[in-house]
């Protein structure tokens, strides 16, 4: 049915234009069948006109009606559906590496980058809406580990993790979610295989409109296994 909306919504202008091309045929039609039955003498003459006639009529009417039903649709009902029906929530298949691990490329250009400092501090966090609980800032992170926060804003649509190399711009998306979350798991980080070193790891939240929220970015630090 969504499909069905964002079609008379999308191609009202066509939809109207090709009514009105068709209804400008039928009437004329109509017409002329009108005026060969008034004007027939003979019997089978008026029959055949009766019967043109009718045909004209129904596709009229057919037409008339399907006039009154897109505008109807198109000015009292679209207007009133939810903004969800023609945005579509954007599909986890686009994100890149949803297991929890980065891909060798990845890992390869992360390598090249020098460590730098990171700064104790949380930038775009939004406590009871966008906001990473653990790791909290400066921690050390070694092995796997369970990432844990929230996820809850209005309009929500989806949520993905990435990670990049402190004072990167290159960021690497290691999971992502479409369901909120309140203070519980936001997904599973293998950081095993990154050079130890200084990270930004960010949570991005996409409402339904396809707005992109400010991140939430918490600096750490990669430690090697003991």
């Amino acid at each position: 049915m969504a499909e069905f909306y964002k079609f008379l919504a999308s191609y009202e202008v066509l939809i109207y234009i090709m009514l009105a091309i068709g209804g400008m045929f039928s009437f004329r039609w109509l017409w002329r069948s009108w005026r060969e039955w008034q004007v027939a003498v003979y019997s089978l003459e008026r029959e055949f006109s009766s019967r043109r006639f009718g045909r004209s009529a129904v596709i009229s009417i057919f037409i008339v009606i399907l006039f009154c039903a897109e505008f109807f649709m198109a000015t009292f009902i679209i207007p009133g559906l939810p903004a969800e029906v023609f945005v579509t929530t954007p599909t986890l298949d686009l994100i890149s590496t949803p297991t929890g691990t980065l891909s060798p490329e990845m890992m390869t250009q992360f390598s090249g980058l020098p460590p730098q400092q990171a700064a104790a501090s949380t930038s775009g966090c939004i406590p009871g809406q966008i906001m990473i609980t653990f790791p909290e800032p400066g921690d050390d992170i070694k092995g796997a580990i369970e990432l844990s926060g929230t996820v809850n804003i209005p309009n929500f649509g989806f949520y993905k993790y990435e990670v990049a190399p402190s004072g990167s711009d290159t960021w690497a998306t290691i999971s992502a979610g479409r369901s909120t979350v309140n203070e519980g798991s936001l997904g599973r980080w293998d950081a095993t295989a990154l050079t130890p070193g200084d990270y930004q790891l960010r949570l991005v939240v996409t409402d339904n409109q396809g707005q992109i929220l400010p991140a939430c970015i918490v600096p750490v630090r990669v430690v090697p296994l003991q």
